[in-house]
């Protein structure tokens, strides 16, 4: 049984869609390669519990405010 040939919507290669491949069904499995998560995009020392906070201190503050 032969497996049905795509091309790669990145790189625009050729490559047999297997029923195992991880990734997504329209790229070939070197540009599926899941992308490592940098956490560049928040600044040093800065942790999610942080971020939580920040938020719903921000949402408090919008819901909750007096109108002047």
């Amino acid at each position: 049984m032969s497996f049905p040939v795509r091309t790669c919507a990145v790189c625009g290669e050729e490559f047999e869609l297997k029923p195992d491949k991880p990734g997504f069904a329209n790229r070939c499995p070197s540009c599926s390669e899941p992308e490592k998560s940098d956490s560049s995009t928040q600044p040093a020392g800065f942790t999610d519990r942080e971020a939580n906070a920040a938020r719903r201190s921000a949402m408090k503050d919008l819901l909750y405010r007096k109108d002047s």
